[in-house]
């Protein structure tokens, strides 16, 4: 049975030591992108998905992504300050986790954006997701529909088996091997449980961790992306992307 996602959760907190000399003076998040920043694209794509509110973790530049979110209305903006500590993915979610209430969530990197083809990939993960079987599904894209990523993927899909149904084309995930490559990229953006989160450290800590722990127990799961992938985390690829969006013919 499906699960209405009324919450996401924005990465904003990271340095941005990779886009840097862009970075020094302002925070990845308000990088522009095609007349927008980051932060409004991701924003702006979860709203189009009917998530109604959204916490932002901030701790580079901070007082500059909350002045720059202080006029959105929608989503709803929640800010979960890390000015003490950088917390790293995991440690950053679990420090605002009492926000979502024990229900699941969408968590989406402040650095991916996406051009997409037919249908909304928000609105197919949210429609993809089983609560009951998964801890994590994950948007994947596929490495050679990607920009700014260098890599041998991440992840494979697994066949799921005729003892297996799930809805929309999720299929379980394995690593791809440690010498070895795999066709996916994780897309930055994923729904969570918060039953993954029971038992994780304190402090800073990779939300790769729990993604293994999901693994072992067959419930890390994925759909692959429909469209082209920007991971914007340079300079190289935010100008990579300028030009894939104006190559993009208009609707």
């Amino acid at each position: 049975m499906s699960e209405q996602i009324d919450i996401a959760m924005v990465l904003a907190a990271g340095l941005g030591m990779r886009m840097r000399p862009l970075t020094l003076e302002r925070p990845k998040p308000l990088v522009v992108l095609n007349q927008k920043t980051l932060l409004d694209h991701v924003l702006d794509r979860i709203a189009e998905a009917r998530i109604s509110s959204a916490v932002v973790n901030v701790h580079y530049h901070a007082a500059m992504i909350e002045a720059a979110l202080a006029a959105r209305s929608s989503p709803v903006i929640h800010i979960s300050d890390e000015r003490d500590a950088l917390l790293d993915t995991g440690g950053g979610i679990m420090r605002a986790l009492p926000r979502f209430g024990g229900k699941s969530f969408l968590i989406h990197n402040s650095d991916s954006v996406w051009l997409e083809d037919r249908t909304s990939n928000l609105a197919r993960l949210i429609e993809a997701w089983e609560p009951q079987r998964m801890d994590c599904l994950m948007l994947l894209a596929a490495e050679q529909d990607s920009i700014g990523f260098t890599g041998r993927g991440d992840f494979k899909m697994l066949p799921n088996g005729f003892l297996y149904s799930f809805r929309k084309g999720a299929k379980r995930l394995q690593r791809r091997a440690a010498q070895g490559s795999a066709p996916f990229v994780y897309a930055g953006v994923s729904i969570a449980h918060p039953r993954m989160f029971e038992g994780a450290p304190e402090g800073p800590f990779s939300l790769n961790l729990l993604w293994d722990r999901a693994i072992a127990r067959e419930r890390l799961f994925g759909i692959a992306l429909d469209g082209l992938w920007m991971h914007v985390g340079t300079p190289e690829a935010l100008a990579e992307a300028e030009q894939a969006i104006m190559k993009r013919p208009s609707s």
